[in-house]
């Protein structure tokens, strides 16, 4: 499955935290070229970057050149009009009274949302069989996307007016922020209608856009299956193929208490998809990262994915093990388990991608091409210069302090709560202790007392922080290499692990009474305190932010050249490449097709058959066991239609829930993951074995018509109207 809201923040935490404080000092392993491949002589393909095409430049004269298809302008507006986007995946309206699809994965918190006393509606499913059943799913919005508006100029103008490198990422800053409040002003003069907008950064920095979206609030969910068929297969499938997933799930969004009406919606195609056919992905990709340069991806090879991918692996372990010890946990646990996971595979097919020399020596040869068409051509040398050079050069500067960040960054996910409660204290303490004017409200007065009583968590679980300080304390032992006193007083002796159990047995932020006490008194009490924690953090201040200044500074001319370089890329190559993802909506196109694995042939499409198959020759157990329901199917349920299917569109996290979409705007298939030869298509795109996996509409309208019974839902998908 690919990545799931919750599993797409907490992987971009834990990247961005590996990025800007990667804790390892050690290179990555990397892979010997292929007996009889002269790495010398590999070239680029034309679409290493990928085919996530952007809405502001359609590219009607390559569809037309590759699949002898002419759409025309309406036929791109009525694709992005139904296309839809919630707060970390993608969806689409279905039909005229405002039925939304997407994947299970997606409503899992949704479904935790409208659950009642005694439901468990994520594991056991949900349908409404009238509208008066469909239940309104608190804070959920899903986003339209309306308008688009290039602002690239004024973006530029106001980076390039910086004096400074500081002043140049600042003012830039400033001028989106501006773009932004200046457009919701104006519209909200205009219209009633609840907009949201966001400048959007294309190709580094070469492009800007203003993207508007209208924003529905009033969610219901409509239907959603079992986990056990959504997610069929769990973690060992996750990321496979062939796969049996019946991963969907449909909302409905309402108007003023009614269905919202629509003509912008994508209707069921009677046939579904079919071997060899062109299909294309409307959705909205989160992140990639294409268009670095050589440089920046050597350092996401050997510091920040294994820096990530080592936090992956210890974080499962914990969780993991903390379930098995304490059954009755499961349920809670489950769903981070899952995200964990399923960044476990991510992660770690990233990392596999930037270990193949054949993939780098594309991304060399693309980088060779690009720098001599701006290093050879005296007008773009004298307007940008080498910034590959200076990239360079300033991603060796930070490197090494990495380690030493990453040890002084005590909040964030997968860190110990108790360490990070320590932290908060210290600069509570220390602001309560500055000048007047630079307390924040919630450290005045009553709002002091409702921050110190929120300070203690109620997720707050000693035998899982136990082990999540214990861990963090043996990467900073290897950080600091014995050579900080404050550290070193703080083990005083100790391994890691005896440490961390001696502080959860007397330590301030372990124990919310202790911590409530301490808060109670002046700050100076809390900067005296003996507490080894807060007694590591006070010592070692001053020399963090000394530490995350200079990094900050380094960030800051990176920030400058890659903006130049963004420019001289569009420049170029205009928009004859696409732009990284930028969880922003895109079109990807692509052709139903099977492809050569482990020695054998990936089917195009796989069937109901497939399923029962895997169900009987795992002996019917978890994770390969049947919901009920589907155990003993009735006659009448054909196990030949196709379930799921695998086609060459370009996709990554984010896509989970896009339509997958025919020539005539039709619903051919529901995107739910990718496979593993897929993963390393976050740097590069190789359509060989790269694939999208989808369900199939066929197999989606057989399980809800003979599964479910959900006549109401199916009729509405097939008439692309509610029902009378």
């Amino acid at each position: 499955m690919m990545r799931s809201p919750v599993r797409q923040i907490a992987v971009l935490m834990l990247l961005a935290l590996a990025l800007f404080a990667g804790c390892t000092t050690q290179q990555a392993t990397r892979s010997e070229a292929p007996r009889g491949v002269n790495l010398d002589a590999v070239q680029a393909g034309p679409y290493d970057t990928g085919k996530m095409w952007t809405f502001d430049f359609p590219p009607m004269d390559y569809f037309a050149k590759t699949y002898n298809f002419n759409p025309s302008k309406e036929w791109f507006e009525q694709a992005r009009l139904a296309a839809l986007r919630l707060p970390n995946c993608s969806a689409s309206f279905v039909s005229e009274d405002g039925l939304v699809m997407t994947n299970h994965h997606c409503a899992r918190g949704p479904l935790d949302l409208v659950t009642r006393e005694g439901e468990k509606l994520a594991s056991d499913g949900f349908y409404a069989a009238t509208l008066d059943e469909e239940r309104k799913v608190p804070r959920l919005h899903i986003d339209q996307l309306i308008m688009i508006e290039d602002v690239t100029a004024d973006v530029q103008k106001a980076f390039d007016s910086g004096k400074t490198d500081a002043e140049k990422v600042a003012n830039r800053m400033a001028k989106i922020k501006e773009i932004q409040d200046n457009a919701a002003m104006k519209f909200k003069e205009t219209s009633k209608d609840s907009m949201v907008f966001s400048v959007v950064t294309f190709y580094n920095g070469g492009r800007y856009s203003l993207y508007g979206y209208k924003r529905y609030t009033d969610i219901r969910i409509v239907y959603a299956p079992e986990t056990d068929i959504a997610f069929y297969g769990g973690d060992p499938d996750n990321f496979t193929y062939p796969r049996y997933d019946f991963d969907c799930s449909f909302f409905r969004v309402y108007d003023d208490g009614k269905p919202l009406k629509t003509k912008n919606f994508f209707r069921f195609s009677p046939n579904g998809a079919q071997d060899g056919e062109a299909v294309f992905v409307i959705g909205n990709p989160g992140s990639t990262s294409r268009l670095l340069t050589f440089s920046q991806l050597e350092f996401m090879r050997d510091y920040a994915y294994p820096t990530t991918l080592t936090m992956l692996n210890d974080l499962v372990k914990v969780y993991s093990g903390y379930v098995e010890k304490h059954p009755d946990t499961k349920l809670k646990y489950q769903t981070q388990i899952f995200g964990l996971a399923n960044s476990q595979k991510a992660i770690g097919g990233y990392l596999g991608g930037l270990q193949d020399p054949v993939l780098m020596a594309k991304k060399a040869d693309f980088e060779k091409k690009f720098r001599a068409a701006v290093v050879g051509n005296p007008t773009l040398l004298a307007k940008y210069g080498d910034p590959w050079k200076d990239i360079a050069t300033y991603q060796a500067e930070r490197t090494p302090y990495f380690a030493k960040v990453n040890a002084y960054t005590f909040r964030g996910y997968g860190r110990s709560q108790a360490l990070s409660m320590a932290s908060e204290a210290v600069e509570m303490a220390y602001t309560l202790k500055g000048p007047e004017a630079k307390i924040p409200p919630t450290m005045r007065g009553s709002m002091l007392d409702s921050t110190k009583a929120r300070m203690f968590p109620r997720t707050f679980v000693p035998e899982i922080d136990e082990q999540l300080l214990a861990l963090q304390l043996k990467g900073m032992e290897k950080a600091f290499e014995g050579k900080n006193a404050a550290f070193n007083a703080l083990l005083n002796g100790r391994t890691p692990a005896q440490a961390a159990a001696d502080i959860f047995r007397t330590g301030v932020t372990t124990s919310r009474d202790r911590l409530e006490k301490l808060l109670a008194g002046p700050p100076d009490d809390i900067l005296h305190s003996t507490d080894p924690l807060i007694t590591f953090i006070v010592a070692t201040r001053d020399e963090a932010s000394s530490i995350r200044g200079k990094l900050a500074e380094i960030g800051e001319k990176l920030a400058d050249r890659v903006q130049v370089l963004g420019k001289a890329m569009y420049e170029v190559y205009g928009t004859k490449i696409p732009p990284d993802a930028t969880f922003t909506l895109r079109i990807a196109d692509g052709v139903v097709k099977g492809y050569d694995y482990n020695g054998t042939i990936a089917p195009p499409v796989t069937t109901f058959y497939g399923l029962y198959d895997r169900y009987y020759s795992f002996g019917k157990k978890e994770p390969w066991n049947l919901p009920a329901r589907w155990v003993n199917p009735p006659a009448s349920f054909n196990l030949s239609t196709p379930m799921d299917f695998v086609s060459t569109c370009d996709i990554i996290g984010g896509n989970s829930g896009s339509p997958v979409i025919n020539k005539d705007l039709q619903v051919v298939g529901l995107i739910f993951d990718g496979n593993i030869e897929s993963l390393p298509g976050n740097v590069i795109f190789d359509e060989v074995k790269n694939r999208a996996v989808a369900v199939h509409s066929a197999g989606l309208l057989e399980g809800l018509d003979q599964i479910y019974k959900a006549d109401r839902l199916v009729k509405e998908l097939r008439d692309g109207k509610i029902a009378q």
